[in-house]
């Protein structure tokens, strides 16, 4: 469950990053879409720090638990998919604002988000966990949400969402904003009954449901 009160500064961190992304051919492009992509998840989420983009292909932001960075890095995901994939790092603990001008922090929190983004690109080495897109770690004493239970839930969710087709990432895509599988069918010229096989051979009900009930870690 969420916790209903936590200490003061102590955040959900995200920190995400492009892969491969210098391979674009027209970059300029890319970061427009990613800064639209951004708008768009933190519109759809509350977060403490708004999603921004720090340098280059990295942006970061704040969530007043871990549930919520959780489900904003599959928003993000499916969002820039198929075209661009992207690894998250999630951190819990304390953050603090450097430059107040420039609004520049760092803490354990920001410390803890790091290790987890060089995790998720450690691990996409080793054949169990090469689908691995997103990672979290708890601060050096801090409280929160246990690492080995979350990382679980990521293993398999990330595994799941690499598998998907182009044409079940956009229903997952709709599903997750709240959209109906008529409307989807609609809007992706194809009968119902196709989207409705999508959804359960490919587990999208399920991976949806999950989103959910991350919300509420």
């Amino acid at each position: 469950m969420k916790p209903t009160a936590h200490p003061a500064g102590v955040v959900a961190t995200l920190i995400g990053d492009l892969i491969a992304s210098r391979t674009s051919l027209d970059r300029a492009r890319l970061h427009t879409h990613l800064d639209q992509v951004l708008g768009e998840v933190n519109a759809m989420t509350s977060p403490v720090r708004p999603l921004w983009i720090t340098a280059g292909d990295e942006f970061q932001g704040t969530f007043p638990d871990v549930g919520s960075a959780v489900q904003a890095s599959l928003l993000i995901r499916v969002r820039l998919a198929p075209g661009q994939d992207v690894r998250h790092g999630i951190g819990w603990g304390a953050t603090a604002v450097l430059d107040a001008r420039t609004g520049v922090e760092d803490g354990p929190g920001w410390w803890a988000a790091r290790a987890a983004i060089e995790a998720v690109e450690e691990a996409e080495g080793s054949a169990g966990t090469r689908s691995l897109r997103t990672a979290y770690r708890l601060a050096e004493g801090a409280e929160g949400p246990d690492p080995r239970l979350v990382n679980a839930a990521l293993v398999l969710r990330d595994e799941r969402v690499t598998g998907l087709s182009a044409r079940s990432m956009s229903v997952l895509r709709g599903l997750l904003s709240g959209e109906t599988q008529r409307v989807l069918a609609e809007a992706l010229g194809i009968s119902p009954s196709a989207v409705s096989q999508r959804v359960r051979a490919d587990g999208l009900a399920a991976l949806v449901r999950a989103h959910e009930l991350m919300g509420e870690v």
